[in-house]
């Protein structure tokens, strides 16, 4: 089963600047994810900087079996464009991961220019992870975890926020 945990940053710099640490962590197999997405409030409205592009995954894949379709028919040109399309409007509407509507109604409580990360964990060393990620702060704004390490994972990352004792 997996986790889900969102992370408020001041930034969206500040947000990517994590998620491309967990990247990193996920080549060194320290943490398998689904989804890491950012949702950053502007005024009113949220966006979503999702991981993965599914509309331009689907135009792809559309394309390449639409070039085949379209060589049996001997209409190479027509086959590509049809079947770019059909995969584009496919991947639009296919939410991969963690709920679109979900992440734009939690992500329009934070302020406006916050940023929320968005991880869906399949498993991780938690230790070695929250190590690698602590000095980046960060407020926990939801989690699926067990009280006993979301409370963890809340104070890991507010002593980065704590001035250092001299």
């Amino acid at each position: 089963m997996s986790d889900l945990v969102a992370i408020v940053y001041p930034s969206e710099a500040k947000a990517e600047e994590v998620r491309q640490k967990i990247l990193k962590l996920q080549k060194e197999y320290l943490i398998a994810i689904h989804d890491a997405v950012i949702a950053v409030k502007t005024g009113d409205s949220v966006k979503l900087n999702q991981l993965v592009n599914t509309t331009m995954t689907g135009a792809a894949g559309g394309s390449f079996w639409g070039l085949l379709l379209g060589m049996v028919f001997l209409n190479p040109l027509l086959g590509v464009a049809i079947g770019a399309g059909a995969g584009a409007l496919s991947g639009a509407l296919t939410d991969f991961g963690i709920n679109d509507q979900f992440m734009k109604d939690l992500a329009s409580k934070v302020k406006s220019g916050d940023a929320v990360l968005f991880l869906l964990i399949k498993s991780m060393t938690a230790d070695k992870v929250l190590n690698e990620i602590k000095d980046a702060g960060g407020t926990v704004l939801k989690t699926s975890l067990d009280e006993k390490k979301e409370q963890h994972l809340r104070d890991t990352l507010a002593t980065a926020t704590q001035p250092k004792a001299a």
